[in-house]
């Protein structure tokens, strides 16, 4: 739905291959993002002793401390326990990546992979861990979401806990199309049943938006946008 500005980003990935550890440069520098790369643990945590990164990769199979434990050394540490980490391995068995998953990960790649992919899933990382904006405003609409709270011209709508949900997502992506997949995934999770629900809400939210100058508008087998 959205981009991550990625520039400025510092990623550290630990890889006992040379080759792919040039991947991981060439890849990662390409997506304007800047990456150090490691063989071992040790050369690791030297480097994040002196700067800790936004990001982290770390293959499992390696000398020494493998993936793992480095894994639970970065959560036991206060300075990096919530830095994002991807865990890599040529491992494909599903206990594999739970393992990791368990110990702290945020997301397992098996090798080979692509570069596209890779850049993915490091975008996917840092846009879950962007700060929430808790003030939003499109035309008359104002959101407060300390409050959860959305009003029109000033006067409060008086809204479900989905129709919030629902308004506030549309207003994220203000004038772009919001797929009704997306939609459904985001508001009423991914075992959210009757797909119908989401025209009925959609129904209500239009009535309580009359007064305003945003409307919401059906693209027509793709979604909804607020315009």
């Amino acid at each position: 739905m959205t981009g991550t500005d990625l520039n400025g980003k510092l990623v550290y990935a630990v890889d006992d291959e040379e080759p792919i550890r040039e991947v991981y440069k060439y890849a990662i520098e390409s997506a304007g993002m800047n990456v150090q790369c490691f063989s071992c643990a040790a050369e690791l945590f030297s480097e994040t002793e002196k700067r800790v990164p936004d990001l982290f990769i770390l293959d499992i199979m390696l000398d020494g401390l493998d993936g793992y434990e480095i894994l639970t050394e970065l959560k036991k540490n206060p300075a990096t326990t919530d830095v994002p980490v991807i865990m890599v391995s040529a491992k494909t068995a599903e206990t594999d990546k739970v393992k990791g998953l368990n110990l702290g990960a945020d997301d397992y790649l098996v090798k080979p992979f692509g570069v596209l992919e890779l850049i993915a899933r490091i975008n996917a990382k840092f846009r879950a861990a962007a700060p929430k904006k808790t003030l939003l405003k499109y035309k008359d609409i104002e959101l407060d979401a300390s409050k959860r709270e959305i009003t029109v011209k000033g006067e409060k709508l008086p809204l479900t806990l989905k129709q919030y949900e629902l308004l506030k997502t549309l207003m994220e992506h203000a004038d772009a199309v919001a797929e009704r997949d997306y939609l459904l995934d985001t508001v009423w999770g991914e075992n959210y049943g009757e797909t119908r629900t989401l025209d009925i809400h959609v129904g209500e939210l239009r009535k309580l938006l009359r007064p305003s100058d945003a409307e919401i508008v059906t693209v027509r087998g793709v979604g909804y946008t607020l315009k």
